[in-house]
């Protein structure tokens, strides 16, 4: 009679999973074909009496079961004998393995996953512990969990230079650009990072402070939907996203040939004078042929407008007044102002100037607001006239004689620079000195000029030395320090012209062939692409000028040409 005593039935945990070790190697045997090995002392799934085409053995009532007896000595020592085993099976595996690999990847695998030879379970638990570390930062995006898990971590150096650790000293004295960066005698040697420290002043120095760029602490950050929304917004709408910096490039300056001037007017007299039209795109070229000729900039053909013959009267010097309505001429060897109306088309000489003993006027200058016309006097007399009536307001004197006068930027100040080195700031309105300096480094000043933008003053001397001032100091200092010394030219600075927006200074000597640069603001470096010296067609340049939005840049040369050049970063005439 059967018992009433319900059967048991087996019950598989499906949690059950196998160790990663058997896997391994269940893995590797199916690769190599092998059938799998048993561990000694190991039995088939099924028990004893139990097969294929046998019926099971019925499990045996509850009540009858024996207790699990406890592991003896035996059974123990068994299973570290097993587990030994199947450390060397592991090993014989790996090593046959890797016998066919390169050198290069066994020692690729080592940088990488470092030196797992006697721990495979160690490499595993580090790898996925580091997958978990990267998960549980969910500030980051997939692509950088990913990149975090293929890090290597960081190892110790094996060993440690002690000459590394010593601070490497740079020599200064050797070297003319630091040379220049040395402050007193001690300075002959600087560290690396005190040397970084000068250049970083150096920079300051010559931007006039910290670029905009360069300030880590204002730049704004944006939330994640105001960049989404720029994002789409940038999608949607076409058209060119790619423009040119608003403030000139250091270095090289982008321009092209032109036209000359005067091609329609050709002469072999030396150009005096080449200036730009303040209202039109007209440019003005005078000289010793004794004409003054108007041609319309077209960079092309540049037509002729017309021509203005003076009759024995080789210009010295011609300008436009400030509103472009009228030319001033002067000669070399006469006292008579010629003055041409431009919207009447009369010609009108000032023969005498009441109260204006001159016996020769040449070098004069008319100031920004066209108020005034300053004549350079002999004995070192500085007159100044009303520019619409042509009269005698008054007279100003300074020691030795007048090289060279400008205006400043608000036509409130006048600028002279005497033979004797030294320059002199004058009110306009009281007629009184300002301030008095020595240039420096100058024995002989030769040109003067100021800045559009009320910044620069610029003076050459007979060495060929430029320097150039802040403004600020020139009026409060008596022996102010120049920003820059500009020594790329070595015969006597007859020549300085700022272009309107004061990124540029053009300087020239008349003395010697191809004696012309262009400076660049407020870097003051010289743009090394000009001029091309083996082209060798500027000759010696007595006079410059730029358009009034810098576009064209021209010069006039002993041998009677205008040249002309057309300024790529500037858009407008």
């Amino acid at each position: 009679m059967r018992s009433e005593v319900p059967r048991e039935r087996l019950r598989f945990s499906s949690n059950l999973t196998m160790p990663p070790e058997r896997r391994r190697r269940m893995k590797l045997d199916r690769r190599t074909g092998a059938k799998p090995k048993r561990k000694p002392g190991t039995r088939p799934d099924w028990k004893a009496g139990a097969g294929p085409g046998r019926p099971p053995q019925k499990p045996a009532p509850s009540s009858q079961r024996k207790p699990p007896a406890r592991p003896s000595a035996a059974a123990a020592a068994i299973a570290v004998a097993a587990a030994e085993e199947e450390g060397r099976l592991r090993q014989r595996n790996r090593l046959t393995l890797e016998e066919d690999k390169p050198a290069v990847e066994r020692c690729l695998e080592e940088l990488v996953f470092g030196d797992v030879e006697n721990d495979e379970d160690a490499l595993l638990r580090r790898l996925r512990g580091a997958r978990v570390q990267g998960h549980e930062d969910s500030g980051d995006s997939e692509v950088e969990n990913e990149a975090k898990d293929n890090f290597p971590p960081q190892k110790k150096p094996v060993w440690v230079d002690e000459d590394d650790e010593d601070e490497e000293m740079v020599d200064m004295m050797n070297n003319r650009f630091r040379k220049d960066m040395m402050k007193n005698a001690s300075e002959s040697k600087l560290s690396k990072d005190n040397l970084k420290k000068r250049l970083k002043e150096e920079f300051q120095h010559a931007m006039g402070g910290v670029p905009a760029w360069a300030e880590t602490t204002k730049r704004k950050t944006s939330s994640d939907d105001e960049s989404e929304e720029d994002e789409d917004d940038l999608l949607q709408r076409t058209g060119n996203f790619i423009s040119t910096s608003t403030s000139l490039p250091r270095g090289i300056l982008k321009m092209k040939n032109c036209q000359h001037a005067n091609a329609e007017r050709p002469t072999v007299a030396r150009i005096s004078s080449v200036q730009f039209h303040p209202g039109a795109q007209i440019v003005m070229v005078a000289g010793l042929d004794n004409a003054v000729s108007l041609f319309q900039v077209d960079g092309k053909t540049n037509p002729k407008i017309q021509s203005i013959y003076l009759e024995r009267f080789p210009i010295f010097k011609a300008c436009f007044s400030a509103n472009g309505e009228e030319v001033l001429a002067t000669s070399n060897h006469s006292k008579v102002l010629y003055v041409y109306d431009m919207l009447a088309g009369k010609l009108i000489p000032v023969h005498q100037v009441r109260g204006l003993k001159e016996k020769i006027v040449r070098s004069f200058e008319v100031s920004p607001d066209g108020s005034f016309l300053l004549i350079n006097g002999i004995a070192g007399y500085l007159h100044l006239l009303a520019m619409k009536t042509k009269e005698l307001i008054g007279s100003m004197k300074i020691n030795g004689r007048v090289a060279a006068s400008t205006f400043s930027s608000d036509s409130k100040k006048v600028y002279a620079s005497s033979g004797d080195g030294e320059v002199y700031v004058w009110d306009v309105n009281s007629r009184k000195c300002l301030n008095r300096f020595v240039d420096e480094g100058s024995l002989y000043g030769l040109s003067i000029a100021t800045s559009r933008n009320g910044q620069y003053v610029a003076c050459g001397s007979n060495c060929g030395v430029v320097n150039i001032y802040n403004q600020d100091s020139c009026l409060q200092e008596t022996n102010p320090k120049p920003i820059k010394a500009i020594m790329n030219l070595v015969t006597g600075v007859t020549s300085l012209t700022f272009n309107p927006t004061t990124e540029i200074l053009a300087i020239a000597s008349e003395k010697m062939k191809e004696a012309v640069r262009l400076v660049h603001l407020p870097s003051c470096t010289v743009f090394s692409n000009f001029p091309v010296v083996k082209k060798k067609n500027i000759s010696h340049v007595h006079t410059m000028d730029f358009s009034p939005r810098s576009g064209y840049f021209a010069l006039g040369n002993e041998k009677g040409k205008a040249l002309m050049y057309r300024l790529h970063h500037y858009s407008d005439f």
